[in-house]
């Protein structure tokens, strides 16, 4: 059976370039949907996916497949203006394969939309676009940022704008198929350029597809070094041998994540470090809200809460905001465990990783 197939510096070097010939032509499309056959001739008027994609475009999603139907819903924005420009792009395969494209606001309350949208976006099966984008990449998810020098930034609290793409559900356990994500890669990066022309921005991103990092590979760890980060280990002093091995992030972008036990996008523990703080306004809100309060030992700046599902603890670093956090799926006595000797132990790691130690937290009896 086929597989299914971010430094927060400014955007103003790197991939982002001044745009050279022409924008990408094409008007915004309604609900119309669109059938390209194999003996069909030029498509210029008929281009998909809010007029960016061309066949052959399309085709490169599907290898080389052109028989694949398009419905969608315009990128408009709301007139209360509270939830930013949306619309959504499927691409169909009569063969049942789907690919979804998505603009939209990225939701502050925790991480999208009840998580969902960080469980399958922020995995550590994703790979960091790198060289100044924000955005990551796998075989069967992409989401990256439309650069703030075209839209603005966000208002007090809100996430960024992102343009995304998904194929299906994850089979978590295979490795990344680079070819897959390449072609993501590249279709996802045209979109925003697309996006970007049709705002009458002067700027495009380039195709970072062929300088993407090799993707992670899952870990044999040891008992003091849980995610291969060494002092860190669970309550029992044991190896997580109750949870799959981990899966880390490899290479440097917005997150660093390790996943263990993932099934459907959601892990049963999860650590990660959100380091873009553009990213760490997604977890602002749900950090006055959860828990029971934590905040820094001495001198140590910042704040979060412990609950028995997560720990949570947000703190200044050289480059903004950043997020730790520590969560896990069960939520029962033996989790709570886990999450009150790793957070602490966590935060400190990372945060000396990232320059912004020494940084102590104490959590409450």
């Amino acid at each position: 059976m086929r597989r299914p197939w971010w430094h927060w510096r400014s955007l103003t070097r790197g991939r982002l370039r001044p745009a050279i010939g022409a924008a990408v032509a094409g008007a915004l499309l309604g609900g119309l949907g669109v059938a390209w056959q194999t003996d069909a001739g030029p498509f210029a008027p008929d281009r998909s996916c809010w007029g960016v994609l061309g066949e052959d475009d399309v085709a490169d999603l599907f290898e080389g497949k052109r028989d694949i139907k398009t419905s969608e819903i315009p990128v408009t924005s709301d007139s209360i203006g509270a939830s930013g420009p949306s619309g959504e792009c499927v691409l169909t395969s009569p063969r049942g394969r789907r690919v979804t494209a998505r603009v939209h606001e990225l939701d502050s309350r925790f991480g999208g939309a009840s998580d969902q949208w960080a469980d399958a976006y922020l995995s550590a099966r994703m790979t960091p676009l790198g060289d100044g984008l924000l955005g990551m990449v796998s075989d069967t998810r992409a989401w990256l940022a439309v650069p703030e020098g075209c839209v603005g930034k966000p208002g007090r609290g809100d996430g960024p704008l992102v343009v995304d793409m998904e194929t299906g559900w994850t089979v978590y356990d295979q490795e990344v198929e680079t070819g897959a994500r390449a072609r993501l890669a590249r279709t996802l990066v045209k979109l925003v350029n697309g996006y970007m022309a049709d705002r009458g921005c002067s700027a495009t991103v380039e195709d970072p597809s062929a300088d993407l990092p090799a993707p992670p590979r899952f870990e044999d760890e040891k008992a003091d070094a849980v995610c291969g980060i060494k002092g860190l280990r669970m309550s029992d002093g044991r190896e997580a041998d109750h949870y799959d091995r981990p899966l880390v992030t490899r290479g440097r972008g917005p997150v660093r994540t390790c996943d263990r036990h993932v099934l459907f996008d959601h892990p049963r523990l999860r650590l990660m470090t959100v380091e873009d703080p553009r990213l760490s306004a997604l977890y602002k809100r749900l950090s006055y809200t959860g828990g029971t309060r934590v905040r820094g030992a001495g001198d140590g700046e910042g704040s979060g809460f412990v609950r028995p599902d997560l720990g949570l603890f947000q703190a200044m670093c050289p480059t903004g905001e950043a997020t730790f956090l520590v969560r896990t799926e069960d939520g029962d006595k033996k989790a709570e465990a886990d999450i009150r000797v790793l957070l602490p132990r966590y935060v400190a790691a990372e945060a000396d990783r990232m320059g912004c130690g020494p940084l102590r937290i104490r959590l409450p009896a």
